[in-house]
């Protein structure tokens, strides 16, 4: 087994977060083909094909060289995938680095994402050294706003026409999470 040193696999109370592998293909291609999945993700399509899953956890093979990640959360009890989450776009000079995350929507509103991203937060600013992690959400997604509140984030305002999809280009609010608000005690 493959040790990652700057994304190991995390466990909460009811979750362990593992990198993504070949077992989880069917998963990835059911929860990226899903359209009440992936309402608010203007930055890709859904899926049609299984070998599109296939590509994407190729693509998150190896974090370690890549230096961004993909994280499975499964549920403990029922040893079910549930969601993803990981980080993106990682600036190793300034220390920043983008999360993004997606929930099976049976499991929405039961605080799993949350539980999930305080570790992945955690883990971002010990394992990889960050002092700022960005996340970008769809005006209309309330309850992603809303999380990210929670955690501690804060909307730096709108950034516009982020992404084209669909033929139209769709804002994102900008939040940023640093370091030192993290361990000022706000999560």
């Amino acid at each position: 087994m493959t040790v990652h040193k700057k994304f190991p696999n995390l466990e909460t109370d009811r979750l362990i977060l593992r990198n993504v592998g070949n077992e989880d293909i069917d998963f990835i291609y059911q929860l990226f083909s899903n359209e009440k999945v992936c309402e608010f993700l203007y930055d890709e399509e859904l899926f049609t094909t299984r070998n599109e899953a296939i590509e994407m956890v190729e693509s998150y093979s190896n974090p370690e060289v890549v230096g961004f990640n993909r994280w499975v959360l499964v549920e403990k009890s029922s040893n079910q995938q549930i969601g993803t989450c990981g980080f993106h776009y990682w600036d190793k000079t300034n220390n920043i680095a983008e999360i993004g995350y997606d929930l099976w929507h049976e499991y929405w509103g039961q605080g799993y994402m949350k539980e999930a991203l305080t570790i992945a937060i955690e883990s971002g600013f010990t394992n990889m050294g960050l002092n700022r992690i960005n996340a970008f959400v769809a005006l209309d997604n309330v309850n992603s706003v809303k999380l990210l509140e929670k955690l501690g984030f804060k909307n730096e305002g709108v950034y516009r026409d982020k992404h084209l999809f669909r033929g139209k280009y769709y804002d994102h609010y900008s939040f940023s999470l640093l370091k030192r608000d993290w361990y000022g005690g706000i999560k």
